[in-house]
């Protein structure tokens, strides 16, 4: 994971700690984000991978609105 990831959890991290959140919110909204996170890290290697086929799948998924 990059280091501007790691900082932009962090910082997420103590925005929701300090938010007036019940313990059971602030749990399932770090589980939310970590859900969101590895969909989202997925989809970065999803990408290399198919990105490796072909660089016309690059242009393909940015005319979806994918990236």
């Amino acid at each position: 994971m990059s280091n501007k990831r790691v900082e932009h959890l962090e910082k997420i991290k103590d925005a929701i700690n300090k938010a007036d959140l019940s313990e059971e919110e602030k749990s399932n909204a770090w589980k939310h984000i970590e859900e969101w996170y590895a969909e989202d890290k997925a989809f970065g290697t999803l990408y290399e991978k198919l990105a490796e086929i072909s660089p016309k799948i690059e242009a393909l998924l940015e005319e979806l609105g994918l990236i």
